[in-house]
């Protein structure tokens, strides 16, 4: 990512949006990875520019999402429209150079757009993004006069059928020159029927000047605002497709790839092969050649190279060491560390445990609060008694230790190294090195007992 260096990025996300119909501010709803917002300043810094964010509805949620990400914030003290909320920031502004304005809803605008946009400013005061719709709906309609300069951008609440008729309308991205702005900003006047000032007014005042630009960008849906849970949905599948085609194209293999979730921040190594359904999020790093089953859900898991991560696999804040295999069904649970060449099977379930290298859990486990060593083998339906209803204890399985099916470790209770523990055992005490260990109930076998004792419930 480039440093700031082109100037800086207003980014407008004061408003409530209201037609999203949530408690949450529109510019914070999750969207692959990141809050809305978050993409927005996110395209900004990639182009080099500082962000600073307007804020005003739920102001410290803002703030907060955003506080790792080396934004700038202003609070426009009064939602006096778009005019008002670009005043608000001049006093963290240069008194010149160049700012991009840039709405807080429109997370699908790539930074080669804002690139585009910063080279064909040159020495404008204003130069504005427009795209051509058959139907301008609710945007801001950009008039020209006769000979195709640029007059103004009226609002389509204010404006005639004749400018409604128009087809080239504003996306809310521009480009300005900041002691123009300065300068400009202040004789502003409030529209009365909303009490609001409007930015789009600039655009006339520059276009008298001879100092007005405008670029005409091909795609709609790259610029367009998000408004309400529908048009959220879209935004969605549109960012979803990006991040699985740059992978696709990288060398990552997707079987059925509009089934698939894979997070913003996400790395996936070359020959890696996803499975239908299969759901990648968070900070997840995937090594080549790994194969991801179907219907996995992973989230800031790290996963070596070649693992095969069998079907609805569910892993957390986990670690996967090269070579091994998880599941089906199974489920890591944070700080599960699986070492290289160790099996997870099917229906096991560990949760701050160390899998050393070569080790095997097959089946139908528990395995909390634990280190098992290299190569041992923790037999089918062994739990490790890890709670005492207070408080977590650990349990150590030494080196080459086998401990048989239906066991149960006690902790804090410690194997030994190459033990071997009997199946149906409940361990309490320390097991030695080397050492055979069965704690269990004494078989009694009473003859013929059960024949006796069909004969009574049939009499």
């Amino acid at each position: 990512m480039k440093p700031p260096t082109q100037g800086h990025a207003l980014i407008l996300a004061a408003g409530m949006g209201t037609r999203m119909k949530s408690s949450l501010s529109k510019v914070l709803h999750p969207l692959v990875g990141r809050t809305m917002v978050g993409h927005v300043v996110a395209s900004a810094k990639a182009v080099g520019l500082q962000p600073v964010v307007v804020v005003h509805h739920q102001e410290d949620a803002v703030r907060a999402a955003l506080a790792e990400s080396g934004a700038m914030f202003v609070r426009q003290e009064h939602t006096r429209g778009t005019g008002d909320a670009v005043a608000s920031t001049l006093s963290v502004l240069p008194k010149e150079g160049t700012v991009v304005v840039m709405a807080g809803d429109a997370p699908l605008l790539r930074p080669s757009t804002i690139e585009k946009l910063l080279q064909c400013h040159g020495d404008a005061a204003v130069t504005v993004l427009t795209v051509c719709l058959d139907d301008g709906a609710h945007y801001g309609r950009l008039e020209r006069d006769g000979e195709g300069a640029a007059l103004r951008i009226v609002e389509a609440r204010e404006a005639s059928p004749e400018q409604l008729a128009l087809t080239e309308i504003n996306t809310g991205l521009y480009c300005f020159d900041v002691a123009w702005l300065r300068e400009v900003l202040p004789t502003l006047q409030p529209h009365a029927h909303k009490d609001e000032i409007y930015l789009t007014d600039t655009i006339e005042i520059a276009a008298q000047q001879g100092r007005v630009r405008v670029v005409i960008h091909d795609d709609f849906s790259e610029v367009q605002g998000v408004n309400d849970r529908w048009e959220l949905s879209g935004a969605r599948q549109v960012l979803q497709r990006r991040i699985i085609e740059g992978h696709a194209r990288a060398g990552v293999d997707f079987i059925a790839p509009h089934t698939n979730v894979v997070g913003v921040d996400v790395v996936v190594g070359q020959d890696v092969s996803i499975g239908l359904g299969s759901v990648l999020e968070g900070t997840t790093k995937i090594g080549a050649g790994t194969q991801v089953g179907p219907h996995c859900h992973v989230i800031n898991t790290v996963i070596g190279t070649c693992v095969n991560l069998h079907s609805h696999s569910v892993c957390e804040d986990a670690k996967i060491e090269d070579g091994s295999s998880v599941g089906p069904f199974a489920r890591l649970r944070p700080m599960a560390h699986v070492g290289t060449g160790a099996k997870v099977g099917n229906f096991v379930e560990m949760k701050k445990a160390t899998l050393g290298a070569g080790a095997k859990i097959n089946h139908l486990s528990y395995v909390g609060d634990a280190v098992i060593g290299e190569s041992a083998n923790v037999g089918a339906g062994t739990i490790t008694c890890n709670y005492d209803g207070f408080s977590k204890h650990k349990t150590t399985i030494g080196a080459g230790a086998f401990i048989g099916s239906n066991t149960a470790l006690v902790a804090p209770v410690s194997v030994g190294q190459g033990a071997i523990v009997g199946a149906g055992s409940v361990i309490t005490k320390d097991v030695p090195q080397d050492a055979v260990s069965v704690a269990r109930g004494k078989q009694i076998d009473r003859l013929d007992a059960a024949a006796r004792f069909r004969s009574r419930k049939k009499s």
